[in-house]
Formats: structure tokens, sequence, C-alpha cells
């Protein structure tokens, strides 16, 4: 650990290689499944069970809301992305993103004990992966966007939060937005301020900033008071 400087532990560096090793040393990847009931010699007593997998397959059939509580789909989180805005790396294509993808899952076990798969379609157009995940969307529980660029990200979050019963989350927008809207009440609190009297300013005009002011507080009663701006690239 290298030692304090000013007051603060400087962060750890990697090299590139160093990265590369961690990503594949031991099992490759970060992600592995595990049966959820008893194997091996611990499994015989439970081996007539397992048989009639015909019982709960017509009572899904007949009822389909028991798969929520008779298997994993209420416990299962689908992170879709698309790898065209990749971290801060832009369009690197639906692969290079899976370990952002996989990486997105451990922190949902680790803090949730939620289950997740990433999936990486290979599409930039949104119609097909709207129907891609729309004949999907019923083995999950809930759908996390990940990394899809503007201004197709917001068309398909719209699109599936229509055509699907499940949340459709996108982490860009809402999963940042939580995080602005948490600083501002610190913010607020800090130095004594009122929501209904403060002025807000939104710079950027991208993915995260259409959803900052409306989770702020209600349009009808913040929208006045908040000033959105985009900076131009170079």
């Amino acid at each position: 650990m290298a030692s304090k400087s000013g007051g603060r532990t400087p962060r750890p560096t990697f090299t590139d290689q160093e990265a590369l090793l961690f990503h594949s040393q031991g099992r490759p990847g970060k992600l592995e499944v595990v049966a959820t009931k008893a194997d091996g010699d611990a499994a015989r007593p439970f081996a007539r069970l397992l048989a009639r997998l015909a019982v709960p397959v017509l009572a899904i059939a007949e009822d389909e809301s028991p798969s929520l509580r008779l298997y994993d789909q209420g416990q299962f989180v689908a992170i879709i992305t698309n790898g065209t805005a990749i971290l801060g790396l832009g369009n690197r294509g639906a692969l290079a993103a899976k370990p952002v993808m996989e990486g997105k899952c451990v922190p949902l076990k680790r803090f949730a004990d939620i289950d997740s798969i990433d999936l990486e379609v290979s599409s930039e157009d949104p119609d097909e992966i709207i129907n891609c995940v729309k004949l999907l969307g019923k083995s999950w529980g809930g759908i996390n966007l990940e990394d899809i660029k503007a201004p197709e990200c917001f068309i398909i979050e719209q699109r599936l939060r229509e055509l699907l019963d499940i949340p459709v989350f996108h982490d860009d927008q809402h999963g940042t937005a939580i995080i602005a809207a948490a600083g501002l009440i610190n913010a607020l609190q800090i130095t004594g301020r009122e929501i209904n009297t403060t002025k807000v300013v939104c710079n950027g005009a991208g993915r995260r900033r259409d959803r900052l002011p409306r989770t702020f507080a209600p349009p009808s009663a913040f929208a006045r008071k908040t000033s959105r701006c985009a900076t131009p690239r170079a």
C-alpha cells in the first residue's frame, strides 16, 4: 500500500497487463452458475421431486404468476447493452462491452443478492434490440439497460416499458439521477437551502441529463427552476 500523502492515500495503479491478467487468471471472467438445489449424494432424496418437473410446468402454463416464486425469474435481472457507449470509450461493439457488463453483475449479487446475466446484443438498430429483449422478456424479473448511446437509449427504454410488464431500468439515466439527487439533497442540507427556491443547472444534453430534473422533483414543481445546457464537443 502506498504511503499517505497530503492526508490522502493515493489510488493504486495497475498496468494494462495486470488488468488483463486479473480478468483471465483462474476461472476466466467474473461470473459462474451455482445450483440452488442439492447435488451429488445429497441429491438422492430429491431425485423424485426433480423428476416431477411436469407439475410446475403445468402450473405455470395455467397461471404464469407462480413462476416468480417457483423459479429464479423474480430474482434474475438481465443487463443488456449493444456496446455503443461503453464507459468513456464510445462505440466499441457489443462483445467489447462484456467485461463491463459482467462487472455490473457483481455488485448486484454482493450488495443486493440479486442474480443477473449480461447480454450483449450485436445491433445498433433500436427496433432489433427492442424485439430481441421483448421476445426474451419473460425470462427475467427486470431489465437493466447499459451503455447504449443517445438517442437510441431513450427509444429502447420507452418502448420496452410499454411492451413488458417487468421493470425496465436504464442505468445511465436512472442510476446517475439517483446519485445526483442524493448529492443535491446533501448540498441543500449543508447550505441550508430549500428545493423549491433553488435553481439547478444540468450541464450536458446526453443520456444522463434527461432523467435528472424528473428525479429531483415533480416537473410541475421544479421544471421552471432547472436550466439545461449542452457543452459543444471539440
